[in-house]
């Protein structure tokens, strides 16, 4: 027998399973907004069954969802039948960027170090196990050229995301990592387990600063502070210089270049306080 439909077109039986949450939650909306969270870097198209086995919404109605988020640009139909994010959710994704107050407070302070500098800078955010770039100003001889603004790496490999990890307790910590596959798309030095790395994050928060040595890749060097907003104990973000191992070594990032790295970070930091 064919479910009854709901005045908003939802199934009938789908509707009457127990809501949690708000009392305000729009089912169908949040039911949009999950299948949209299916697409990243490694996701990038799905097949209709893929996306009802991954959210557990029904196929009558994962059919409705994306059908509307297609007319809306959100999504797009690919000529195999898979299904991709669409230009809106980009233009979407572009206007939060440009919108963040912390990516707007920060972008003169950045881009006055990497003029000084002569390297690569980065700001990002902790996602999960993954660090979010929101702002990049990029030197052109780095051997990362496919990083850009929206990107993300996972968080045990980076300075930025070490840092981030480091300021997190035990509990946090193990959950971020739940998924983390060590040793996956790693350099040769990253960290090969969640002990190596808790080593590696108790030296990060004595010591107040990030390095990375070819963890994210061969060639690759970076050194990481905080920034912080009117929150002292949490870091509202990290910023980053970047440098091919062959134009600095270790020692180098701790130098000039970290005292230029901290100035900066400090700069951000009151202006985020003021606002």
């Amino acid at each position: 027998m064919k479910a009854d439909t709901t005045a908003d077109g939802e199934d009938q039986t789908d509707a009457a399973v127990p809501k949690t949450g708000s009392r305000y939650r729009i089912e169908a909306l949040a039911k949009g907004l999950d299948v949209l969270r299916l697409f990243d870097e490694s996701t990038t198209s799905l097949k209709l069954r893929e996306i009802c086995d991954r959210t557990g919404i029904p196929m009558p109605t994962a059919f409705r969802v994306v059908a509307t988020l297609e007319e809306g640009g959100y999504l797009e139909r690919l000529p195999d039948g898979s299904i991709r994010p669409g230009v809106s959710v980009l233009l979407l994704g572009s206007a939060a960027l440009r919108g963040s107050s912390i990516v707007q407070l920060s972008e003169q302070p950045l881009r006055h170090l990497a003029e000084e500098s002569g390297e690569t800078v980065n700001l990002g955010v902790l996602v999960g196990d993954q660090v979010l770039y929101l702002a990049r100003l990029r030197n052109s001889d780095l051997v990362t050229a496919n990083i850009q603004v929206g990107s993300t790496l996972p968080a045990a490999y980076t300075s930025m995301g070490k840092l981030l990890l480091a300021y997190l307790s035990d509990s946090e910590l193990a959950t971020a990592l739940s998924n983390h596959d060590f040793g996956a798309d790693a350099g040769p030095n990253a960290a090969s387990s969640l002990d190596e790395l808790r080593e590696r994050l108790a030296v990060i928060r004595e010591q107040g600063y990030s390095l990375q040595d070819q963890e994210v890749a061969a060639g690759l060097r970076s050194v990481s502070v905080p920034v912080f907003g009117r929150d002292a104990r949490k870091p509202a973000a990290a910023i980053n210089i970047a440098v091919a191992s062959s134009r600095h070594d270790v020692e180098a990032l701790r130098g000039p270049l970290l005292t230029r790295l901290r100035a900066t970070a400090d700069d951000i930091s009151r202006l985020l306080r003021s606002t």
